[in-house]
């Protein structure tokens, strides 16, 4: 069977009804995957995903993160078709969301649900199975001490990825040392978090209700979440104070906003190279001064 008669497949068998695609619009805007917006004989359209068949299991660990962030019933995500391999490649099917700009969003929406996403709790930090950031494998082993985690399992891994690609970070070792304390006088609780929330992961139906997507979840600390929404400008001054209406931070979180944003910036030195070197470098001199 083709890649197009099981994309049809699996449609009909989620629709209840025969599937036909109609027509097929290339999505740009993404760096790892081609993304298709597809059109069938009547209904509505879908969004897909595609990537050479060995990202089968990103493609499935992807879903079942947005299939959890749905449960919760804050902040809305496409809805999941499903995760499939083809003859030639693998495919991630999802409800197509038509976006309006972000400029006219209800950002504040966004902030409200955000906090209730973050209410949720688990035991432990981590998460069911390891996932990727971006392109980059993120292992989720569960933990019951967050500095432990965030430091083994996020700083501590990505510096070493980085290194197999000859980008050392100097005072690496130093910082890695300083990390728990930067948790003293604070205890955070395991919260699922959507993991890559920036701009470019947000999107805002017809009537302007906020949806997320392209997540890397975890259960970690919320701060994580609220700080990279900072990394490339920030969000809207409106949606943070809607967050904070529902859920305000620690006193601490300036602070530590660096410490969650150098996985971030790590993870970019890892993937886009040399151009991420300095600013990793001036954000680790930046903690250790504090």
């Amino acid at each position: 069977m083709s890649d197009r008669h099981l994309i049809e497949a699996a449609l009909s068998e989620h629709s209840g009804r025969p599937f036909t695609i109609e027509s097929q619009q290339s999505i740009g805007g993404g760096c790892i995957n081609d993304a298709y917006r597809i059109q069938g004989n009547d209904g509505p359209s879908y969004f897909v995903k595609a990537n050479n068949k060995s990202f089968l299991p990103a493609f499935a660990s992807e879903a079942n993160a947005l299939r959890e962030l749905a449960a919760t019933q804050t902040v809305s995500v496409p809805e999941v078709i499903d995760a499939i391999e083809g003859e030639n490649q693998s495919y991630l099917i999802l409800e197509y969301i038509e976006a309006r700009s972000s400029q006219s969003g209800n950002w504040e929406t966004l902030g409200h649900q955000l906090a209730q996403l973050h209410k949720i709790e688990q035991p432990h930090f981590g998460w069911q199975e390891n996932n990727l950031i971006g392109a980059t494998p993120q292992p989720n082993p569960r933990s019951q001490a967050w500095p432990e985690f965030f430091r083994e399992r996020r700083i501590q891994h990505q510096l070493a990825l980085c290194a197999r690609r000859g980008y050392e970070l100097p005072h690496a070792e130093q910082l890695l040392e300083a990390i728990p304390s930067f948790f003293e006088n604070y205890t955070p609780y395991p919260s699922l978090l959507h993991g890559d929330l920036w701009s470019g992961n947000v999107s805002f139906s017809s009537d302007g209700s906020p949806f997320i997507y392209d997540p890397a979840s975890y259960y970690g600390d919320r701060e994580a979440d609220i700080a990279f929404t900072e990394f490339f400008g920030g969000f809207p001054k409106k949606f943070y104070q809607a967050y904070h209406e529902k859920l305000p931070l620690d006193s601490g979180y300036e602070r530590r906003k660096t410490l969650y944003n150098l996985y971030h910036c790590l993870n970019h030195l890892y993937l886009f190279g040399a151009s991420y070197a300095a600013q990793a470098e001036q954000m680790t001199r930046q903690l250790l001064s504090r």
